[in-house]
C-alpha cells in the first residue's frame, strides 16, 4: 500500500490528491479507497457490531443492501418519503434501530438532523456538493462516504471522512487490511471507458455506446433492474458475517475490483476528475431549475433548486418508453432501484411498516442528469405524471 492517502482537515496535506479535495471540503481527516462501497463496509464495522439494527431507505443500490449483511448487521428497511426517495423521518421509530445509514438519493439531503443523536454513517454517493444549512453533506454523521464514479464520473475510487485523526487511521489500517492487488491493465480499462463514456455524452453517441458496453459484459446481467438475488446462496453465506469475501459475488457488482488497491494512474484521474467537478455546478444548477419547472419533477427537487443535484427525478408513467426516448436524444437514464428492498429481499430484511410508496417511487422514477435538460425536456414535457400513491 502506497503510504500518504489519508488527508488532515481543510487538505492540509496539500498535494491536490482526492482526499485533500474532500478534506478541504468538508474539513474533516480523510482516507482515499478504491471505492465508495469500501468505505461504506469499513465504517459500519467499526462503528457497528455485529447483530445491532441498521435503518436504511427501500431504495438504493443493490450492493449497499449486501454489504450492510456482510457488515453483520440486520437491515431496517424504512417508510420512504415521496417528495424525496429518502427515509420518511415523520414516519420512522428511530429509537428502535441503533444506527442509521442515510442515502441522500439523487442529491437530494436525508433529514440529517433528525438522526443527530444516532450512530449515523452518510452514504454521499449521489450527495458530494450537496450542503443542508450551508454545511456539506458528509459532514453530519461519524462518517461520510463519498464516491469518485458518481458525480466526478471517474469510473471508480472514493473518500472516507471523519472528525477524528486517531478514527481516520484505524479505518486506514483497516482499508489496507481489505485490500487487494491491483492490475494495471484493468485501470486502464476503467480509464478508457469512462473516457469513452465522457466522449458518447458529449457527441450524442449514448445509444451505440450502451449497446458496445452491454456486448463486452461490462454490466452485470439483471432480473430488470436489480441483480439476481440468489436467495439460497445468501443464506448459506449469512452465517459468515461479519466478512466480506463471503458476499463478494453481490458487493462487487458492476465494479469487480471495488476492494482492490490503485495505481497512481488512477489516483492521477481520480483527482482530475474530482477537481474539475466545481465547473459544472452552474451547468447543473441550470438543469435542476428547468426539470423543477415539469409536472412531474418529484415535489422534493422545488425544495432544493439551490443544490446542483447528480440527477433531478421525475415521477412518471411509462417509464421505460420514456428511457428509450432518451436514449435516442443522447440521455442516458441509471441509477434505478426498483423493486425496493421489501420485494427484493423479502426475508433478509425487517419489512417497512408502509411499503406502498416505496413501490410506488420505484415504479415511477426517471432520473435525469440536469446537465443535459436541455437535450432531455423535449421528451420530458410529454410525459403524464405518475398518479400519487394514496
Amino acid at each position: 500500500m502506497t503510504p500518504g492517502r489519508t488527508a488532515a482537515p481543510g487538505g492540509a496535506q496539500g498535494d491536490g490528491s482526492p482526499e485533500a479535495l474532500i478534506a478541504a471540503r468538508t474539513g474533516r481527516h480523510c482516507v482515499y479507497l478504491p471505492s465508495n462501497r469500501l468505505g461504506l463496509y469499513i465504517a459500519l464495522r467499526y462503528w457497528c457490531s455485529p447483530g445491532q439494527r441498521l435503518l436504511m431507505s427501500p431504495i438504493s443500490a443493490d450492493e449497499i443492501l449486501f454489504l450492510v449483511i456482510a457488515a453483520g448487521l440486520r437491515p431496517v428497511i424504512a417508510p420512504l418519503s415521496p417528495a424525496t426517495g429518502n427515509i420518511d423521518t415523520a414516519r420512522t421509530n428511530l429509537g428502535a434501530v441503533d444506527a442509521i445509514l442515510t442515502t441522500n438519493l439523487y442529491g437530494l439531503p436525508d433529514d440529517v438532523h433528525a438522526f443527530r443523536h444516532k450512530v449515523l454513517i452518510e452514504d454521499v454517493a449521489h450527495a458530494a456538493e450537496t450542503t443542508v444549512d450551508g454545511r456539506p453533506i458528509g459532514t453530519f454523521g461519524l462518517a461520510g462516504v463519498f464516491s469518485l464514479s458518481k458525480h466526478a464520473a471517474a469510473g471508480s475510487g472514493g473518500v472516507l471522512a471523519v472528525d477524528s485523526a486517531a478514527d481516520a487511521k484505524a479505518l486506514a489500517a483497516e482499508r489496507d487490511r481489505l485490500l487487494q492487488p491491483g492490475s494495471f491493465r484493468r485501470e486502464l480499462w476503467s480509464i478508457a471507458t469512462s473516457m469513452a463514456r465522457h466522449a458518447a455524452l458529449r457527441l450524442n453517441m449514448v445509444r451505440p455506446a450502451l449497446r458496445i458496453a452491454r456486448m463486452l459484459g461490462m454490466e452485470e446481467e439483471r432480473e430488470g433492474y436489480r441483480i439476481a438475488l440468489r436467495a439460497a446462496e445468501l443464506r448459506s453465506a449469512l452465517p459468515h458475517a461479519p466478512a466480506l469475501s463471503p458476499f463478494n459475488s453481490w458487493i462487487r457488482a458492476d465494479l469487480h475490483d471495488y476492494a482492490a488497491d490503485r495505481s497512481r494512474l488512477a489516483r492521477w484521474y481520480h483527482r482530475r476528475k474530482l477537481a474539475a467537478l466545481p465547473k459544472q455546478r452552474d451547468a447543473r444548477l441550470a438543469g435542476v431549475q428547468t426539470l423543477a419547472t415539469l409536472p412531474s419533477v418529484a415535489k422534493g427537487v422545488r425544495a432544493n433548486l439551490n443544490q446542483p443535484l447528480f440527477r433531478v427525478p421525475l415521477l412518471v408513467e411509462d417509464r421505460d418508453r420514456a428511457i428509450a426516448d432518451l436514449e435516442r436524444r443522447g440521455v442516458s437514464t441509471g441509477y434505478l432501484y426498483d423493486p425496493p428492498y421489501d420485494d427484493y429481499a423479502p426475508g433478509f430484511a425487517e419489512a417497512s411498516p408502509s411499503p406502498q410508496r416505496a413501490r410506488w417511487w420505484g415504479a415511477h422514477v426517471l432520473p435525469v442528469d440536469p446537465v443535459y435538460a436541455h437535450r432531455a425536456v423535449p421528451v420530458l414535457e410529454r410525459l403524464t405524471p405518475a398518479v400519487p400513491p394514496p
